[in-house]
């Protein structure tokens, strides 16, 4: 029996309901949800219990954001409503068994939303969907990883494997993921980073020497000013909003540059303080920059042009510290005020009062997340805010520096430990000393690269490390045709997801064990480790009872298929069961593999773990080619709607966490009981004769291809006139595989020229 399916998630047959966005996040809504979660899924003791072991000593790591905690001690509750949902969704007592898969076809299950799919529980046992079946059918797990060896070793290659990684997997499995990938013979390891922060590590290693932040929790309580751009903290980072809280009561500005004010940047109420939760909660943001979409390296040119112009800069630190400057300086001389004020919306004179707010501070971070990194000229736009930074001697100074805000919880540690398909020579010389690897010197695929190698045939079997990489990428269709090339697609996961119904000629599903959960392996009960936001390195152990006693740990996984393929092949000399018999000899090989690990299994079992080295932050040090920072200058450029056209970008509703999505509700932008809408302008909902309620076709054009996408309702935003704005993943199918970021080839969700389409009663 053949199986229909296809990637795109299911069409809505009514209009959402509408109501005022929120004006304050958090606060007894929060709690409310927080408890709704937590009591329907895991039950009032469980909640309880669990949730007083998210990101406490001795406890587990919240599987949600990568936002710190803060060093040396932990509140009461020391998780976000956010964080509460995914562990609530972890912890569910709903099981998916042998009947379900027996009772529900591939077929009927794609035809299911993506809520529904999740609902479902937790997955207990390996699966397998064979060749020209509807229905997955249980199978041993030494099944699963011969069938896994016999597909790797009947390649005519190793590059026709890839080993896809999400940013939820510990240091400790990321590690080994990459080490198998490589013993086998190849670096093609894309991982969610490709996705959202590529850009952010690419801008940030050629400028200063390392692609991560330069600041600490506690540079928040120091500094004057702070921007947050292209972010929505209150949904993505709620625990951010505390620490914006407490700088704004220590005298700090904190502006807010984004296309949509989110509620999480206009007022907080703390679930923690009676009296803010009684009040009206702590004022976020001082300023709310309402910028056109893409419109972020224009304003940065024109305040860093405002500050040279009026001699607003530190000469000392620059002339100590930085190169280039000289060549920015003469560059930005002159600069079009009118195409600047075309690209943002703003008037050169809000632009020029904005860079006298910079100017008279004295310590400055700014902060971006995805609505800066998901755009053609995103390297350019990180790179002139951090000429921004350099313009005042804000690196390397309490109170000052950059702050790229990571999403997944370990995205950050994946890629310190080895998930990076561009290794250095350097990595590959000290995993070779530590392990006996030899890893190809050849570049290997990130995730765009991937999708293209997988649609040409170039690679046949995708392995995935956690996640939901069709749903996550850009161009959905794209991806199902890709993905149904493959002669086999095996996913570690926890739960059901899409990924898991299209897919190559046979598919495994691998359950896993949750943070949430107790690990034993031969020596006893394991703990991993991950890496934040901000460099820190802490450990993690679940102290549930797994899901299923069916469940093996990511490392044991790895360790099962690398067996295997060692029985058939000679890929290394390494004793994969002898490894994860206990995680310190995993970490030991980190240790000796990667600079900063130092005495790795003695300080990630301090309380608060331990700080990675930071060249800008620690001592000025810069490991760029100029040994200095890097001044960088990139003419002014835009996404540029023709006609008619309109700038779309793809956001996350309050009740989803990436690809999961818990509800139909946003509740801080007043939207329930549905995703697929298109907020827009009421302005130019009226020039084209339209109001909130109708339905529309959506059309995306990029390169003279069309990609149309069909019944959205609208509704009517304070959103700038000429945008669009709808959710992350429904409207991924509009946006082209091959329209990515120039450097870093992350895909350009946030900047997608599309034509809108009344559908007709």
């Amino acid at each position: 029996m053949g199986r229909e399916v296809t990637g795109t998630t299911p069409l809505e047959d009514s209009a959402p309901q509408t109501s005022t966005p929120s004006s304050v996040a958090a606060g007894v809504p929060a709690i409310l949800s927080t408890m709704k979660h937590g009591f329907s899924k895991v039950g009032v003791l469980s909640t309880v219990k669990t949730l007083g072991r998210v990101n406490r000593f001795g406890g587990f790591d919240c599987p949600g954001c990568a936002w710190p905690d803060p060093d040396n001690h932990r509140t009461i509750a020391e998780f976000c409503e956010n964080g509460a949902k995914a562990v609530a969704d972890e912890a569910t007592s709903k099981r998916i068994t042998n009947s379900f898969w027996e009772s529900h076809s591939v077929s009927e299950l794609s035809i299911r939303s993506d809520q529904w799919l999740n609902d479902q529980g937790r997955l207990t046992s390996p699966v397998l969907l064979d060749k020209d079946s509807d229905y997955y059918t249980p199978v041993t797990w030494s099944t699963a990883f011969s069938l896994i060896a016999d597909e790797l070793e009947s390649l005519s290659n190793p590059n026709e494997a890839i080993f896809y990684t999400s940013g939820r997997t510990s240091n400790e499995a990321a590690f080994l993921w990459q080490l198998l990938a490589r013993a086998f013979g190849t670096n093609n390891l894309p991982d969610c980073s490709n996705m959202c922060h590529e850009s952010s590590g690419f801008a940030l290693n050629d400028a200063i020497g390392i692609g991560k932040g330069t600041v600490t929790l506690d540079d928040f309580n120091e500094s004057d000013l702070i921007l947050v751009v292209g972010q929505n903290p209150g949904t993505n980072h709620p625990r951010m909003l505390t620490a914006l809280r407490d700088a704004r009561a220590n005298g700090a500005s904190v502006i807010s540059i984004n296309p949509l004010i989110e509620t999480g940047m206009k007022r907080f109420k703390h679930p923690q303080n009676p009296l803010e939760m009684l009040g009206s909660g702590s004022e976020i943001a001082d300023q709310h920059v309402q910028i056109q979409i893409n419109g972020d390296l224009a304003l940065f040119r024109g305040i860093n042009h405002h500050l040279l112009s009026n001699d607003d800069f530190d000469p000392k630190f620059i002339e100590n510290h930085t190169a280039g400057f000289d060549e920015f300086k003469n560059a930005i001389a002159e600069v079009d005020w009118s195409l600047i004020e075309e690209y943002t919306g703003l008037t050169r004179q809000y632009i020029e009062d904005l860079a006298e707010r910079i100017a008279s501070a004295e310590s400055m971070i700014i902060c971006w997340a995805m609505g800066i990194t998901q755009h053609h000229n995103s390297v350019q736009t990180i790179q002139e805010m951090l000429n921004t930074l350099l313009l005042g001697g804000h690196i390397g100074r309490p109170g000052a520096g950059v702050c790229p805000v990571r999403g997944h919880s370990n995205v950050q540690g994946d890629r310190t430990v080895g998930i990076n398909h561009l290794p250095s020579s350097d990595f590959i010389a000290n995993l070779y000393n530590s392990t006996g690897v030899q890893s190809p010197d050849s570049h290997g695929y990130d995730a765009v690269t991937a999708s293209q190698a997988m649609l040409d045939g170039d690679a046949k079997v995708f392995l995935s490390m956690g996640g939901n990489f069709l749903s996550a990428m850009s161009d959905t269709k794209a991806i199902a045709r890709a993905m149904k090339k493959c002669s086999l697609t095996a996913c570690v996961s926890t739960k059901l997801n899409r990924n898991h119904l299209v897919t190559g000629e046979r598919a495994l599903i691998l359950p896993c064990l949750g943070r949430t959960e107790i690990d034993e392996q031969d020596s006893g009960t394991q703990f991993v480790s991950v890496e934040n936001s901000m460099g820190i390195v802490h450990s993690s152990e679940g102290r549930n009872q797994p899901a299923s006693t069916d469940l093996l740990s990511e490392p044991a996984i790895i360790s099962g298929i690398a067996t295997a393929i060692e029985d058939r092949i000679s890929m290394s000399n390494l004793n994969w069961t002898e490894i994860i018999s206990d995680y310190d000899n995993v970490r030991n090989l980190i240790e000796e593999t990667i600079p900063g690990f130092d005495d790795y299994n003695s300080r990630v079992r301090r309380r608060s773990g331990f700080y990675l080295p930071n060249g800008p932050r620690d001592s000025l040090l810069f490991h760029t080619d100029t040994g200095r920072a890097n001044f960088r200058f990139h003419p002014i450029t835009a996404i540029n709607p023709k006609s008619g056209e309109f700038i779309m970008m793809t956001i996350r509703s309050h009740d989803q966490y990436n690809t999961t999505v818990y509800s139909e509700n946003d509740r801080y932008r007043g939207v329930s009981k549905g995703r697929r809408v298109v907020l827009m302008n009421p302005l130019d909902a009226a020039n084209l004769s339209l109001q909130s309620g109708d339905q529309l076709n959506l059309s995306s054009h990029f390169d003279g291809e069309i990609r149309q996408a069909n019944n959205w309702y609208l509704i009517e935003y304070n959103i700038p006139r000429g945008n669009l704005a709808t959710y992350f993943p429904e409207a991924n199918e509009l946006i082209p595989l091959t329209s990515t970021a120039y450097g870093s080839n992350t895909p350009t969700s946030k900047s997608v020229r599309v034509t809108v389409e009344r559908i007709q009663d």
